[in-house]
């Protein structure tokens, strides 16, 4: 099939891919530009994780303040380069980051962060809810603890940054964000860590 150039021009716009990756994937997909996007998301993706454990020792700290003054965040977003922490993408993705830890009040960036007293007070508040439930009072405590635990994956999915779904595209979660502009920048990029400040608390 013949792949025109405008076609390759629009793909390169709306996934920021190189355009021979461009061209590729339209070929492979015989020019359908949604299954070309879903072949260069895959490709990214495995790009991205060949990336993850890549030294990256450049970076931002960006602050938002939220709510005329009442929430404030400050988040420290590292890369590999100095080129690449100075970008207006990569101030972006901090800010987007920050904007998003505003809205959903993390607890940690990732599962294993949280502290010890969080999981073991959520544990509990979840016990307590299953042995309310008739069916589930004469359990034994063993079977409880297992039931609860497998529920914590919910919890964790509000305790976590990169599990959270991200408030500006609830369709993704933070950890594919990133993942999707380690692909895009081509550089280890990591959350490593974030303060949520709230007036009141």
């Amino acid at each position: 099939m013949d792949i025109s150039a405008s076609m390759v021009s629009d793909l390169r716009a709306k996934t920021g891919a190189g355009l021979m990756d461009c061209k590729k994937a339209l070929l492979e997909a015989n020019g359908n530009e949604e299954e070309a996007i879903t072949i260069l998301r895959k490709k990214g993706v495995a790009s991205a994780a060949k990336k993850e454990g890549r030294n990256a020792g450049q970076g931002i700290i960006e602050c938002y303040i939220h709510m005329g003054g009442k929430i404030g965040v400050m988040i420290e977003l590292d890369c590999e380069t100095d080129f690449v922490a100075k970008t207006d993408e990569f101030h972006n993705l901090a800010r987007d980051i920050a904007m998003h830890i505003a809205a959903s009040s993390p607890v940690a960036v990732k599962r294993e962060d949280v502290p010890e007293a969080v999981i073991a007070r959520e544990l509990d508040i979840i016990k307590g809810q299953i042995k309310e439930d008739p069916k589930m009072a004469k359990k034994p405590d063993n079977i409880v603890h297992q039931i609860a635990v497998g529920k914590m994956e919910k919890v964790y999915t509000t305790l976590c940054l990169m599990e959270q779904p991200f408030v500006k595209n609830p369709e993704q979660t933070v950890k594919d964000l990133v993942t999707e502009k380690i692909a895009k920048m081509g550089e280890n990029i990591v959350i490593k860590r974030f303060v949520r400040f709230q007036m009141g608390e």
